[in-house]
């Protein structure tokens, strides 16, 4: 009789943490940026079918990297968990913090189980409040963490060079389209090969932009930037230059929600 193959609990929550990690990193990153009305959310992102922000609920978005298939099941469990919830009680009780709550038990049951790989994906969850004070974001990893952010917060890809260069042009309370220069800036401006930093102009067709804007009059804040409105926002730039085609990494079949998501948690 074989022995079995024995590896240490702590070699195994690494082993696991670098496959997750390695994953989010293949992808392009996700920026979510508080501006004077709301929450901004930007991404470089071609595809028109495959998004990475959507809506939860009234005043509430969603953001991922990562495993497209994945997230999309976090979305679907998450639009689930609010509908039944503001059905049974009320619309007000539906909340930001309580979703992120259930996404963080989620992904740290699925991370510290050694049935399934972990999900390779982090995401934000948004929610706007009557004034800017009241704005939160929460972004959550991959092994179930949550962390409050407050100003900017950007996830995937080149997250630490997307940042650092949000540190140093963010600017707290300003308009939406100074917030939006800011965060496609952020997006354009990576790593080189030769340790330096390069800038480059992200043509509007390839950006996901979004917003919660509590200056809207409808119940829903939440609002899809298009290219014209993007040009008009953006101003004059110089020649747009399209990055590498990147893998969304989607499931074989279509996500039109067919696909049966995790169960939303207790």
């Amino acid at each position: 009789m074989s022995m079995p193959f024995y590896v240490s609990p702590e070699q195994l929550m690494k082993d696991r943490a670098d496959f997750a990690r390695k994953g989010i990193g293949r992808g392009r990153s996700v920026v979510a940026v508080q501006y004077a009305d709301g929450v901004l959310f930007v991404s470089e992102n071609p595809s028109q079918a495959l998004h990475k922000v959507s809506e939860i609920y009234d005043r509430i978005a969603f953001a991922a990297v990562g495993r497209y298939n994945e997230f999309e099941n976090l979305r679907i469990a998450g639009v689930r968990l609010a509908d039944m919830r503001g059905y049974a009680y009320d619309r007000r009780d539906v909340t930001g913090r309580g979703l992120a709550n259930a996404y963080a038990q989620t992904l740290g049951t699925i991370f510290s189980s050694g049935g399934e790989k972990p999900y390779e994906v982090e995401i934000f969850v948004a929610e706007i409040g009557d004034s800017p004070a009241d704005d939160q974001i929460y972004r959550l990893t991959y092994d179930g963490q949550v962390a409050d952010e407050h100003g900017y917060a950007v996830m995937g890809g080149q997250a630490d060079t997307v940042a650092e260069y949000l540190g140093e042009h963010y600017r707290e309370g300003a308009p939406l389209d100074e917030a939006l220069r800011v965060a496609v800036g952020a997006l354009g401006h990576t790593s080189s090969d030769n340790g330096g930093s390069q800038d480059r102009v992200i043509p509007t067709e390839d950006l996901e932009v979004a917003v919660l804007d509590r200056t809207r009059t409808q119940p829903r804040k939440f609002l899809r930037l298009r290219p014209n409105r993007l040009d008009t926002l953006l101003g004059e730039r110089g020649p747009a230059t399209h990055a590498e085609p990147e893998q969304l990494n989607a499931p074989e079949s279509s996500s039109s929600g067919d696909e049966p998501p995790i169960a939303p948690p207790g």
